[in-house]
């Protein structure tokens, strides 16, 4: 199980850093000037991102994402903030060319001989320990040499902790970097450890608990869990800090939840399901919570790329881990559906969507299904509607009735695929009636529409059950065996019938006819063969050796 586990968290993992970072991040870069030349000691800061200070070169390279919409440049005392432009290649040069108006900058305290106060607040004063602790860990960050940056930065996050955003974001990326690259287990857990402590003190400082909860809870899953051999006992641990981490965040974040977390948010769900750790009814909250939240990121249709993200991979990856979770039963749908359709016992969209889910669970004999059932049909006689009211009360010996329904389905349905399914229960219906020539036209409806294994399993068992009631003489009768065994034998064609069709054929081949009778009507061997009556159709003759 804990193979399987961590096999099914890496392919999430993998799809989530993907699109996450891959797609969802973006560097912005540019040279920032005052009178002409370049300026030090700006702080530029980017729309969903991180914020540093620039240096002599005036230079400044930050991360964002495809969601950032401006960028902040503070000297001192003096403001602009700019506009990204659409489809910006992150390279942007500013300039000040006007004084900007005084903001001012209370606030800050200091606590214990920490400075609580902001960068900007600190260049002002010209802090020269914090200048120069910044600026050689900025250097050494720029060139990757982490170890080196190392302890210039952690001056900055211990002495300064409200200074700047990007010391919290730089310093992720470092033990992001150190957890990767760690030779040992107990380094690499040494390393987790410190890369969390850094995420809560960001939120502790700069607030977006939401969003860096769910980012916390990403590299907690795939450093933790996925990348390590764990003990039973540890990986359920390690599970549920992840899953309350991701759930928390999906909480406070509602439809701003980054996509791919929707997916993790499944994927513990499902893996502490598994190991017994979460109820089947938690699971399903947290797959409709996950289908709110995509819905209304399709819906708002404000970014494209994350629209396509949704529907192309995030939608089926959810539904792939909520289809094979094991908590996908009647008994849990009807437990979450049956308050919440007290509540919304008016909204068409909602009892079309619970009884899908409650049909692919086999929940159609619930008194739920029979009740929402009734509903939808009340509110919006539709061709599927009528068809569950049809399903309703064949379940209940209402044959009669039920066929009405059938009918009002069949008339109103104009997508095929639909239709095929009416047609095909309601010849089964027709069957179990023993009305077979009726029975037997629905199912040649199917085969107009599809190749439907079903439906020519039901034309065989249809003249199976014709053999009793047909007139005419024994071998009349018994050749009628050879075109129940034709149709088994196009049944056999398709996958899903192919083993019952195959046992159909050699149980009914023992009722063909033998030589000395179709002699004796001078019959040969692969002569075709007429029957007549209602059944008007030609086969083969074969003998029964």
């Amino acid at each position: 199980m804990k193979a399987n586990i961590r096999k099914t968290l890496l392919f999430v993992s993998v799809l989530m850093f993907f699109s996450t970072f891959v797609i969802g991040q973006k560097v912005f870069k540019g040279t920032v000037y005052r009178d002409g030349e370049p300026a030090a000691g700006v702080t530029v800061e980017v729309h969903r991102g991180g914020d540093m200070m620039t240096s002599f070169d005036g230079k400044y390279e930050l991360q964002g994402d495809e969601k950032s919409k401006w960028i902040r440049f503070t000297f001192i005392d003096d403001t602009e903030k700019i506009d990204i432009p659409e489809n910006s290649d992150g390279i942007i040069n500013f300039a000040f060319d006007g004084n900007i108006p005084e903001e001012g900058g209370g606030g800050s305290t200091a606590v214990g001989g920490v400075s609580m106060k902001s960068q900007e607040e600190l260049v002002k004063e010209q802090n020269q320990d914090y200048i120069n602790e910044y600026s050689l860990y900025t250097e050494f960050y720029k060139q990757d040499d982490y170890n080196s940056a190392l302890p210039h930065w952690k001056k900055i996050y211990t002495n300064y902790p409200k200074s700047s955003s990007n010391v919290y974001i730089q310093g992720i990326k470092m033990y992001q970097s150190f957890v990767e690259n760690a030779s040992t287990p107990e380094e690499k857990n040494k390393f987790i450890d410190e890369l969390m402590k850094v995420y809560d003190k960001r939120v502790e400082h700069f607030g977006e608990e939401g969003y860096v909860l769910g980012r916390k809870g990403t590299d907690w899953l795939k450093y933790k869990v996925v990348q390590q051999e764990l003990s039973l006992d540890a990986q359920k641990s390690a599970l549920k800090s992840g899953y309350e981490w991701i759930s928390k965040s999906v909480e406070l974040q509602g439809d701003k939840t980054e996509a791919p977390v929707l997916v993790l948010l499944m994927q513990t769900s499902k893996s502490l399901f598994k190991l017994g750790e979460l109820s089947k009814e938690a699971v399903v909250m947290n797959y409709e919570k996950c289908n709110t939240i995509m819905n209304s990121i399709i819906s708002q249709d404000s970014d494209a790329d994350m629209v396509s993200l949704v529907k192309e991979k995030i939608q089926p990856a959810i539904e792939s881990i909520f289809g094979t979770s094991g908590a996908a039963d009647c008994e849990a749908l009807v437990n979450i559906y049956k308050p919440q359709f007290q509540e919304k016992g008016n909204d068409i969209d909602f009892i079309k969507s619970m009884l899908l889910k409650l049909g692919r669970a086999d929940c159609d004999e619930s008194e739920l299904f029979a009740e929402a059932t009734e509903k939808l049909y009340e509110l919006e006689p539709s061709a599927l509607a009528a068809y569950n009211m049809a399903r309703r009360l064949v379940k209940r010996n209402d044959i009669e009735k039920a066929k009405e329904y059938y009918k009002e389905a069949m008339e109103q349905e104009t997508d095929e695929e639909l239709l095929a399914t009416y047609y095909m229960q309601y010849a089964k219906v027709l069957f179990s009636q023993s009305t077979y020539p009726e029975a037997r036209s629905y199912a040649r409806k199917v085969l107009d529409i599809e190749d439907n294994c079903e439906a020519n399993m039901l034309l065989g068992e249809i003249y199976v059950q014709a053999t009793r009631s047909f007139s005419g003489s024994k071998l009349e009768k018994d050749a009628i065996f050879w075109l129940a065994v034709d149709y088994f034998a196009k049944a056999r064609r398709g996958e899903d019938c192919s083993i019952e069709a195959a046992q159909k054929i050699a149980t009914y081949s023992a009722y063909f006819p033998n030589k000395e009778d179709a002699f004796m009507e001078g019959l040969q061997e692969g002569q075709t063969y007429k029957i007549g009556g209602w059944i008007n159709e030609s086969t083969k003759v074969r003998f029964n050796k």
